[in-house]
């Protein structure tokens, strides 16, 4: 994927919140084997005599078919449980053995031991030699048929702690029985070594893994039996596939035991990518395989004798945190204060009110506040009689001339 969008940017907060969702629905780290039950690919065995009420069983070699079309053969290893050829069959680790109580939890190395020794790990004719060298008498050597039955019982005698009737192997069948039983005790005696647990045909671990934006997110390792095919990536753009050390990966540089990391860029926001592996090969002799819905409805699980090269995918996802986005401090906003005004109005400021003084009782004198009211009245009154007295003696003075 080699996308960069405004949007994406500018919503990297959006981005992270909704990570989680995301993730919830990023694929597994691989797409396990699976399958169905073909009938018409079994391979029947002799029915066996079986010690305790079970008595008499039936044995094959199933077929069981991949989603991509290749063919695994197969034995089961829950006795108790009905074959369900409705259900998926997937790849599933042996701890994960839906039984707690099942003896094949301390038995599944003895298991895969009888497998690799078995048919048909071994086929036929090189299994009637070793039982000719080990002393047994065949009745005109060992069939395919007998080859079944034998593996089969003693998978398990291992696998669910049933025995075989020695004194009547095989129903109506004496000398098959023999021969059976010939096998049988080969494949359980005490000297078989132990096998541990076959890796998967293709593994990528952990299916998920995170980190931040700057760094390489991993590592993912690679486990394979087979060839790898593809290398694909569903990346962001400025996202890689590298080493340890940075140095990008072509689908040539990925085998079993590579580490990939996700090398993604200082500036990527809040996101997530996605990549995957191919590789063609065999899934391993001793994979269990257990039904897809075994909760709901028990299916019989079955163990892998023998198969087919397939082509197997495996994913896994990373996700980061982008590096927290800079936001540019606010500016300062600067409040200034209006000026003081310094007009002068012309307009004249009313007169200050003065308070009202109360009338005096007019019983006692008045209040002196400085020069009498009657100083003016005498001194006009002077002025008056002094003109009176100028304007007679000018008359008088025309009348003598």
């Amino acid at each position: 994927m080699r996308k960069r969008s405004v949007l994406v940017r500018a919503g990297a907060v959006v981005a992270g919140a909704s990570l989680a969702v995301l993730s919830a629905a990023l694929p597994a780290s691989a797409d396990e084997a699976s399958g169905r039950l073909i009938q018409s690919h079994d391979t029947g065995g002799h029915r066996v005599n079986i010690e305790g009420k079970d008595k008499s069983l039936s044995t094959a070699l199933l077929g069981l078919k991949l989603d991509g079309g290749s063919m695994l053969h197969m034995y089961c290893v829950e006795i108790n449980v009905r074959i369900d050829r409705g259900q998926d069959m997937v790849e599933t680790p042996w701890d994960e053995y839906p039984n707690e109580d099942s003896p094949f939890h301390d038995n599944r190395e003895k298991i895969n031991w009888v497998l690799q020794h078995g048919y048909p790990a071994v086929d036929v004719d090189a299994l009637e030699q070793q039982l000719t060298e080990n002393g047994s008498n065949l009745n005109n050597g060992l069939d395919k048929r007998e080859a079944i039955a034998g593996t089969q019982a003693a998978v398990w005698h291992f696998s669910d702690a049933k025995e075989l009737n020695k004194k009547s192997p095989v129903p109506h069948d004496k000398e098959a029985g023999e021969d059976v039983a010939a096998l049988y005790d080969f494949l359980t005696d005490g000297k078989l070594e132990v096998e541990g647990e076959p890796a998967p045909t293709l593994d990528l671990s952990p299916a998920e893994a995170t980190g931040d934006a700057g760094e390489r997110i991993g590592p993912f390792t690679v486990s394979t039996t087979g060839e790898i095919t593809e290398l694909n990536s569903d990346l962001p753009d400025g996202a890689k596939l590298t080493d340890v050390d940075g140095n990008e990966l072509a689908m040539s540089d990925v085998a079993d035991g590579t580490d990939i990391y996700v090398d993604v860029p200082e500036d990527a926001a809040d996101g997530n990518g996605e990549f995957s592996i191919k590789a063609n090969g065999h899934v391993n002799t001793g994979r269990l395989f257990v039904g897809a819905k075994y909760d709901d409805k028990k299916a019989q699980s079955l163990i892998v004798a023998q198969s087919e090269k397939t082509d197997l995918t495996a994913a896994a996802t990373a996700s980061w945190k982008g590096a927290p986005a800079t936001t540019a401090p606010p500016e300062e906003t600067t409040t200034t204060a209006p000026p003081t005004s310094t007009t002068t109005s012309n307009a004249v400021a009313p007169p200050a009110t003065e308070t009202p003084v109360n009338p005096q009782a007019d019983s006692g004198p008045l209040a002196q506040t400085g020069v009498s009211a009657l100083t003016p009245i005498l001194i006009g009154a002077g002025l008056v009689i002094a003109g009176a007295a100028a304007l007679l003696l000018q008359r008088r003075r025309k009348n003598t001339a």
